[in-house]
This record gives C-alpha cells, structure tokens and sequence, in this order.
C-alpha cells in the first residue's frame, strides 16, 4: 500500500466546492474537499514497457486546483476515470523498469510528459495527431491498454504524482542533467506548456507582445520567449508586487498593473500598447491598434475578453494553458480584427528549422541555462502530510507569495 491524494467522485462534495466554495474559501481544504490522503494499493505496471517512478517534488497546477475547487470545465469529465490520484508535474526516480524497457534505468532522475497517447496505450496504427507527434491531442484517450485518461494524474490505471509512487510508460520519461537541480527540474512540464504556446505564436523581433497574467503560467510564457532568443518588446500585466519583480528579473521590458477600474486599466496599457480607446454606448471601451501578439495566461472570463480587444487588427492571440468556462466575453474585436486565434494545449513534437524535437527536449536543454532563472520561482516544499496546507497557498497565493506551490513527497 501507498500513500496517495485521491480525488473522490462525490456529488455533495461537488456542489458544495462549486457553490459554496467561492463565498467560504476554508472549504476547498477542509475535510468536505473532494481529495483525500489515503493508503491505496500501489499501481501495477501495465505490460513490460512501463516504468515505476517515485516522485520527489511535485507541482501544484491549475488544473489540479480546478479539480478541488469543482471550477474547471465538465467537458473534460467524460475522458478522465476515477479514482484517480491527482499530480502530474513531477521530478523523481526510476525504481522499477519493465523487462522491455532498455533506454531508462533503476535510479535515474526523470521528469514525467503525462499525456497518454497512442503508443502508451498500445494502440496500432496510431491517431492522426499522435503520427504527428501531438500525444496530447489523442484521439483515442478512452481506449487501450489502460483505462480512460487525458493525462496521468487524471487516469485511474497509472496513479498520479501526489503518491509514494506512479507507472509510466518508457516514452513518456525524460532524463534530468545534474546540472539541473530538483526545483527547476520541476517546473520542465509547465514550462513546456509555456513553451509550446511561443513556438506556435511565431513572434518577430519587431513585434510588441503583450503577456496577461504573471501566475506560473505567464511567467514561464515570458521566459520561453527571451529563453528561445525572442528581442520582441514584451509587456506583461501582473496583479501582485512579487509578480512584476518576478516578469522583470525574466526580461519583460514593461510590467503594468493589472487591477484598477476598467477604464483606469484601459488607459494604462494602451499607453504602452501604441493602442487608443474610444467610448461606446455601453460596455468596455473600443479598442484601436494593441500588441501584435497577446498571451493570455490567466485564462478567465474577463481576461480573454481583454485579450482580445488589446490585440490589434491582423494580430494572434494565443490561449495558454487550461481555462475554466468564459461567459461575458464580446467576440466582436475577433470578427472586426480578423484576428488569428491559436489555442494551445501541453506539449507536441516541434519542428526548429529543419529538425523535430519534443517540447520537452528542448525545455530541457533551456534549463541547463534558465534552471537557475526559473528556480525562484518555486516555493518552500509541503510535505505530503501537509496537502491542505500547500493546496491553501497555491489559493490564496497573494498571501503565501507563491508562483508555483510544490510538494515533497520524499
């Protein structure tokens, strides 16, 4: 048996996170939260092409918030099976390798590509979007070798990185370099995310960028830009002190407040965006010109609609990370701009000139240089015992200072 945070299905439970939740914040860490750390029985290997790993730190992500919180979308519900063990951004060790196993061994330090494709569920021949090398737009996350599962950490059948330990399959493991240490080690899923979405923007050096939100998510957004040698002007929006300090020492060029009054927020960034804001018969301001490329990081109502109107005519907006369910957003400025939209999910197969690499491959090569840049960024560890606690910082992060909240499991 093993230690493990296990979400449970529990409609009550749901109600009251999702109801409640927002008027009385205790509840999301309280015994009536749909997570608990319990001793289940240790995952099995699949078949012999699977690994064990045991976690050492493991992050905290907004969609694992999502989860406690019962704010993220029912869409996902039918492609998840349960019980399952939440975590997925993970550094740890290898201590079990399948028989069939010859490229990983007993004691090697990994980070964990959680997406569950094609290969790791045994299916052939292999979807449209795992032959070109994007596993985490499978088509067939429902089938196979192991139950249903966007992802570990939302698959019954492989355990999640908040437990003693977790399967994967061969190719999903990813060797860290001594040279980079556990708490940026921890940050490479994230970062790859990040990562994935500036490669799909396709940035000039002359264009304006505009980063709304400086969470993990934008942060980690502005340092694959200049990481990947970007010299585009970028503008970040960030709410709290410790987060422009942060976007700043990462080589944001301008770092705007992000809360005020509407037209107070208006007028700042269209200072900076070389954009003008003219008053309509009711509701938020027109906007005229804005960014060449905006990044919303945050991923809410208000944020996407902001997003939109502050990229300018022509321009790409790029959706990154996991959203929760916008309502209220004006989609004119999308019509009116004839603007490029492109959502990005995890991670892919990237083409850089004329080769192809993982986006985890090269997050990993950035960290032999950012590691030391992103590690900051990464707060005191949690010991497992302690979930509610670590859960409560990555809440109320205005407090606890935290960019990114992490959990020791050994």
């Amino acid at each position: 048996m093993i230690k493990a945070l296990q979400f449970i299905r529990s409609i009550p439970r749901y109600a009251l996170m999702r109801f409640l939740g927002s008027t009385f914040p205790s509840l999301y860490t309280s015994r009536f939260a749909p997570v608990v750390l319990r001793d289940i029985p240790e995952p099995e290997l699949p078949n012999q092409q699977w690994v064990r790993i045991a976690p050492k730190l493991v992050g905290i992500c907004g969609s694992d918030l999502a989860t406690l919180t019962a704010k993220g979308s029912p869409y996902l519900s039918s492609v998840t099976s349960m019980p399952f063990v939440l975590g997925h951004e993970l550094v740890g060790t290898i201590t079990e390798v399948g028989t069939e196993v010859e490229s990983i061994d007993t004691g090697d330090r990994v980070v964990l590509q959680p997406a569950l494709g094609c290969q790791v569920r045994g299916i052939e021949p292999a979807c449209d979007a795992c032959r070109a090398g994007r596993y985490a737009l499978c088509d067939n996350v429902t089938r196979g070798s192991i139950s249903a599962g966007i992802q570990t950490g939302y698959c019954k059948d492989t355990g999640g990185g908040f437990s003693e330990n977790l399967v994967a399959h061969f190719t999903q493991v990813y060797r860290v370099p001594d040279s980079i240490d556990d708490l940026a080690a921890v940050l490479v899923e994230p970062f790859s995310c990040a990562l994935h979405g500036v490669l799909r923007a396709e940035v000039k050096d002359e264009d304006t960028v505009f980063v709304l939100g400086c969470g993990s998510i934008g942060l980690l957004t502005i340092a694959a830009l200049r990481a990947t040698g970007c010299k585009a002007r970028i503008v970040a929006s960030a709410l709290l002190p410790h987060q422009k300090e942060h976007a700043t020492n990462l080589g944001a060029d301008v770092v705007l407040h992000a809360g005020g009054s509407t037209s107070d927020r208006y007028a700042r960034w269209a200072k900076e965006l070389d954009a003008r804001t003219l008053r309509p018969e009711m509701g938020k301001p027109t906007v005229i010109g804005g960014a060449g490329v905006t990044f919303d990081c945050v991923a809410s109502s208000q944020t996407l609609d902001d997003c939109i109107r502050f990229t300018k005519s022509g321009g790409t907006l790029v959706l990154v990370g996991m959203p929760g369910i916008p309502s209220g957003v004006d989609w004119t400025p999308l019509w009116f701009k004839e603007l490029t939209v492109k959502a990005t999910y995890a991670y892919a197969l990237e083409t850089q000139g004329t080769a192809e690499r993982h986006t985890f491959e090269i997050a990993i090569d950035l960290l032999r240089e950012w590691g030391p840049k992103l590690a900051p960024l990464v707060g005191k560890p949690y010991p497992l015992a302690d979930y509610r606690r670590a859960f409560a910082a990555a809440l109320q992060f205005s407090d606890s200072k935290a960019v990114k909240t992490v959990i020791a499991i050994r």
